[in-house]
C-alpha cells in the first residue's frame, strides 16, 4: 500500500510541474517573449491546453467571474497540495 501512496505522490508532483509550466508559459506568451507562430512553442502550448483545459473548465464552473483574472490554476495547485498533505498524513495508517 505504501508503494501506491508513493506512486500517487509522484503523479501529483508531475501534475504540479505541468501546471507551473503552463502558467509560466502563458505569462511568457502574454508578454510576447514566446511566439505561438514558432512550431515547437505552439505544439507545447496546445498540448498543455488540451491536457489542462478540461480540468480548468471544471474548476472555472464553480469559481465566480473575476474579469481577466484566471484563478483556476491556483485552485488546482491548492487542491494538489491538499491531496498531498492528506496522503502523507495518512500514510502511516497503511503500514
Amino acid at each position: 500500500m505504501l508503494s501506491l501512496i508513493q506512486i500517487l505522490l509522484m503523479i501529483i508532483q508531475i501534475v504540479w510541474y505541468v501546471v507551473i509550466a503552463h502558467v509560466v508559459m502563458s505569462w511568457l506568451i502574454n508578454f510576447q517573449v514566446l511566439n505561438l507562430r514558432q512550431q515547437l512553442v505552439a505544439q507545447i502550448w496546445y498540448g498543455l491546453e488540451r491536457l489542462l483545459g478540461p480540468i480548468y473548465a471544471k474548476i472555472r464552473s464553480f469559481l465566480p467571474p473575476m474579469g481577466g483574472l484566471d484563478l483556476a490554476p491556483l485552485v488546482l495547485l491548492l487542491g494538489l497540495m491538499a491531496i498531498r498533505i492528506v496522503l502523507i498524513n495518512n500514510a502511516s495508517s497503511f503500514y
